[in-house]
């Protein structure tokens, strides 16, 4: 049960209250006060101080001072006039109740109100400060655009001024050009001057010993028509034999016999080419590729098919000479059928395809480079 403190003192004007409450050595951090237009509690525990004012105040510009143990209150009326009490008298239990819960309740709706005006004059605020930051980015925009036209428009002077400058180059190389041209024609039309009064000087020092009844005017007119008017040229044809040649060579220069023997080569060489191209049509799109070709001699070596083996690799050989396994596994096809001289020969061609020596199919004169125990093996997929 909390203690009512009685001893206060007020003291009033026409338009104000002063109130002192003593604090009572009551800690101010405890010190809790609520006041409204008609009704003042200061809780400071254990002690309780409640008025119901004599008449409204306005509690918005009414103040409290605490400090000195004690509260200072400054309640300013809505009326002007002298009060009679501080507080109401008569009041019962029941219509305090109403003024507390009176009270309570205009306090929270003044709270809610002043939230309420609290977040809209901060959704103010954000609107304001979002309007002011579109602004600013709408002026910066604005102003990056602004460069970026400034360039564009400087480039495109840039580039007409090159493209004038380039083309007033061209005109004036095509000057130039002309100028050049102009000039070797007029030497050109000095230089025919030149040699045709030099062939005029000739030919009238030549005909000097002319009649006299002739004028030496007339020898220069009648010898200038002369050399104007060229002679007409004589019909006629022209036969030509011309000998038959294989070659680009005249024959006093070529050499009979290498010759022919080489275009005798050449057919044979064509005669095989055509009879591999129309073997090698015939045969399947797998058949055509060597290391499927590696890969199936192989499974015939396993299998001791040897001569079978002997074909595919034979095969994978015509179409790609330069895979020296292929050599290798045929080698040791012909060791397992006895055939140590086409070992032997198989063998120097896988050597010399490693080290880039150039091989004779006929004879193997690289076998002395082939170790005494022939070690064949065979890379199987």
């Amino acid at each position: 049960m909390p203690l009512r403190v009685s001893d206060y003192s007020w003291q009033q004007t026409k338009t104000a209250v002063f109130l002192s409450l003593p604090l009572k050595g009551v800690c101010v951090r405890d010190t809790d006060v609520f006041c409204t237009e008609d009704y003042l509690k200061v809780n400071f525990p254990p002690f309780l101080f409640e008025a119901f004012l004599y008449a409204p105040i306005d509690d918005e510009s009414s103040k409290a001072k605490i400090g000195n143990d004690a509260i200072v209150f400054t309640l300013y009326k809505k009326e002007a006039a002298m009060w009679e009490t501080l507080s109401v008298t008569g009041v019962d239990k029941e219509m305090m109740q109403r003024i507390r819960e009176k009270s309570i309740l205009q306090a929270q709706e003044r709270a809610k109100e002043a939230t309420e005006a609290k977040a809209a004059a901060k959704r103010e605020d954000q609107k304001y400060a979002l309007s002011v930051m579109m602004k600013i980015e709408e002026e910066e925009r604005k102003k990056i655009e602004d460069m970026k036209e400034n360039e564009r428009i400087k480039a495109t002077k840039e580039l007409e001024a090159w493209k004038e400058y380039q083309r007033k180059a061209e005109e004036q190389k095509k000057i130039q050009r002309e100028e050049k041209l102009c000039q070797k024609e007029k030497q050109i039309k000095e230089e025919r001057k030149k040699l045709k009064y030099q062939s005029l000087t000739r030919n009238s020092a030549s005909r000097n010993l002319a009649p006299k009844g002739r004028n030496s005017e007339n020898i220069f007119t009648e010898k200038v028509k002369e050399d104007s008017i060229p002679a007409p040229r004589s019909v006629g044809s022209i036969k030509i034999n011309f000998t038959p040649r294989v070659f680009p060579t005249a024959l006093r220069e070529s050499q009979v016999a290498e010759e022919e023997e080489w275009l005798h080569k050449q057919a044979e060489a064509r005669r095989a080419m055509n009879t591999d191209i129309a073997e090698l049509c015939d045969l399947k799109e797998e058949e055509k590729n060597p290391e499927w070709l590696k890969d199936k001699g192989n499974k015939l070596f396993a299998t001791e098919n040897y001569l079978a083996a002997i074909n595919a690799y034979n095969l994978a050989i015509r179409l790609n000479n330069k895979m020296p396994l292929l050599y290798l596994n045929r080698a040791a096809c012909h060791l397992k059928l006895k055939n140590l001289h086409k070992a032997i020969e198989d063998s120097s061609k896988e050597f010399c395809s490693l080290e880039g020596i150039e091989c004779q199919a006929s004879e193997p004169k690289l076998s002395h480079h082939i170790p005494s125990d022939l070690h064949v093996y065979i890379q199987m997929a």
